[in-house]
């Protein structure tokens, strides 16, 4: 085995290049994704370290192989309860820095082709949860202007479904980023650092103005803010909308038992949007979807259009006729 393998130094000035490097320098990631392999490393050297007995800054790109990532993996779905997504996630940031590896140090190529031969893991994809157009009406009128929280809350909601926003980019959303006044819209920050602007309704675009002017906001300050000004969380969201539906279950009982988290507002602004005849590739670009086949998944979960596909069929064994007038007046009338 090469000597650098088993320097304690090698594996951590590999890192931390790769960090440094590779997703800042080179590829300009955004925070998001360096926060995402950060914490996956995170985990990773915590299980080594209680595996091996070793500290983080003692690993050896040796030890760095294949048993360890696939105990890790196991580690994560049995002791953490990790679901598969996560697990790919993590197993992805991993093969990711495998790779800058096996470049930076060829003599550790062949462990490290044993970590890229680790397959992600299949799962069922579930379809797709969303609300019907009375549950929506009904949750959206659930929040009242009378309080400072209830005004807030009314915005958050009338966002969500009106942009179909992952809840990340409506957090983050600033006064700046509207516009109100002729052509009102909101300008959001997808994945990869890719915006994209969506068309407010002019019902939202009044509540928010509303809201602006009752919060007294700023230009640079968070449309939907907590108590101290600050932007809300993904927590702070899921438990105010949970709120909402807790109190619209009592005059929407098919909402009663329902976990509807932000993300199901966006499911449901992209099923309106198809059921009302919007294109799918219109519907990719409203979600900010790389690619509209994500956006397939949409018409799977959607029963109405496939009723409405079998409707236009006959069922098995029915035989097909053409009309044929009964007598000459259907007949003269039928050629009008």
């Amino acid at each position: 085995m090469n000597a650098r393998l088993n320097q304690a130094t090698e594996f951590g000035v590999l890192l931390q290049r790769f960090f440094a490097s590779k997703l800042l320098e080179q590829q300009a990631v955004s925070p998001r994704t360096v926060a995402a392999y950060r914490d996956a490393f995170r985990l990773l050297l915590g299980y080594a370290e209680q595996t091996l007995g070793k500290k983080p800054a003692k690993l050896t790109l040796e030890e760095f192989n294949a048993d360890l990532i696939l105990g890790f993996l196991s580690n994560l779905e049995s002791e953490r309860h990790n679901a598969v997504r996560s697990r790919n996630a993590r197993l992805a940031a991993i093969r990711s820095f495998a790779h800058f590896a096996s470049l930076q140090c060829p003599a550790a190529l062949a462990q490290i082709q044993q970590i890229l031969a680790i397959p992600m893991k299949r799962f069922d994809k579930p379809l797709l949860g969303f609300l019907t157009r009375e549950e929506t009406m009904a949750l959206l009128g659930t929040t009242q202007e009378t309080t400072w929280c209830g005004h807030r809350d009314l915005v958050l909601l009338r966002m969500l479904y009106n942009t179909g926003a992952r809840v990340s980019e409506l957090i983050n959303v600033c006064v700046q980023d509207l516009e109100l006044d002729v052509c009102p819209s909101v300008r959001l920050q997808g994945k990869g650092r890719k915006q994209r602007t969506v068309p407010l309704w002019s019902e939202t675009a009044r509540e928010v103005r509303n809201w602006i002017k009752y919060a007294k906001l700023d230009p640079k300050q968070a449309l939907t803010p907590n108590r101290w000004g600050k932007p809300m969380t993904r927590t702070n969201v899921a438990e105010r909308l949970a709120i909402a539906v807790d109190r619209a279950a009592t005059c929407c009982p098919s909402l009663v038992g329902r976990k509807i988290s932000p993300h199901t507002m966006r499911h449901t602004t992209a099923m309106h949007l198809l059921q009302s005849g919007v294109d799918i590739t219109v519907i990719a670009l409203w979600l900010g979807h790389e690619s509209p086949a994500t956006t397939h998944g949409y018409v799977e979960a959607d029963l109405t259009m496939k009723e409405r596909a079998l409707a236009t069929i006959a069922p098995p064994g029915t035989r097909k006729t053409r009309y044929r007038p009964s007598d000459k007046l259907l007949s003269f009338l039928q050629s009008l």
